[in-house]
């Protein structure tokens, strides 16, 4: 199939060589249109963001459900990259606190559970979230091996409560061993994998060299490793959430319409945005939702994309 090159549409009409990409929104169309959305990527607390705020933020995006990912303990060891990540690098709360938001707005937010994986009691106490109602384990970011002991305890601990993990991939950052993780997609077949995050998404060009480069620009060609482990694997799934989730979308239009229609039963929508009111031009998960509607095939394909893969994949 050949697909045309698309350039981005940014806001200061030129390409951008890193991230944040914010990208011009045609219309308001990714406001409220009487379609349910389910954002599975948020978080609380997010640098600095008030409940309140999130909340406001998420009611204009016209989100119904929304799943809370919380950070892992702040521990000083090389899993955090010793102490800057604490478990997301992103300021963000942990359990206790997506736990009690959900509890406030039951049928409106849920939550996730996340523990650095090499302490020594991680398993317990993610265990200890799951049985109280968590729908998701994750955001799991962590200068860790994807097929590490530890991670592979908490694959199993997935497959025992059913509940799908979340994977943030960063090449030389968090997660380490991406081109082998199909193994553990292949050990762990019972276990729903979500794949997100800049390696995650430069990884859909077949003709992808450099995992250094994380934001990729131009063409892509169908068939790349992303791409694979979507179609081989029924157990893989992705979050369009982030700039990362974005760029993969706006670099080449044309193999985002085809990409949406191949893997419009693997793909969800995510926000993973920290404004505290979307609008202004700067609200990634406003242009997120934008670029779905407006690139996918049709209301099917869409609200499977926007509602229906979360809704069946969660429990929601």
């Amino acid at each position: 199939m050949a697909i045309d090159r698309r350039k981005f549409l940014v806001q200061s009409g030129s390409l951008l060589s890193a991230a944040p990409i914010y990208y011009l929104n045609s219309g308001n169309s990714s406001l409220p249109d009487g379609e349910p959305i389910i954002d599975i990527h948020q978080h609380i607390q997010f640098k600095g963001r008030s409940n309140t705020d999130l909340i406001k933020h998420q009611d204009h995006l016209g989100i119904k459900k929304t799943i809370l990912l919380p950070s892992g303990s702040p521990v000083d060891r090389a899993s955090t990259h010793f102490g800057k990540a604490n478990g997301l690098a992103a300021e963000a709360g942990g359990n206790e606190s997506c736990l009690n938001l959900a509890e406030k707005y039951k049928g409106k937010i849920y939550f996730g559970v996340n523990e650095v994986p090499d302490l020594e009691d991680s398993v317990k106490v993610i265990e200890s979230y799951l049985k109280r109602g968590a729908k998701v384990i994750g955001e799991v970011k962590f200068g860790v091996d994807c097929d590490s002991q530890d991670m592979q305890r908490i694959y199993s601990l997935a497959e025992e409560f059913n509940v799908p993990i979340l994977m943030h991939w960063e090449h030389q950052m968090y997660n380490y061993g991406f081109t082998r993780f199909y193994k553990m997609l292949e050990k762990y077949p019972n276990v729903n994998f979500i794949g997100h995050a800049q390696t995650w998404w430069a990884y859909i060009d077949k003709n992808y060299k450099d995992p250094n480069n994380l934001y990729p620009k131009g063409s892509v060609t169908p068939g790349g490793m992303t791409d694979r482990l979507l179609s081989d694997y029924e157990n893989m799934y992705g979050d369009l959430s982030a700039n990362s989730g974005l760029n993969s979308l706006m670099r080449d239009e044309d193999h985002a319409r085809y990409f949406l229609e191949k893997h419009q039963d693997k793909l969800m929508f995510g926000s993973d945005c920290h404004d505290s009111l979307s609008g202004g031009g700067k609200c990634i998960g406003e242009h997120t939702i934008s670029a779905i509607r407006r690139l996918s095939s049709g209301r099917v394909v869409r609200k499977k994309i926007l509602y229906k893969n979360a809704s069946r994949l969660f429990g929601i």
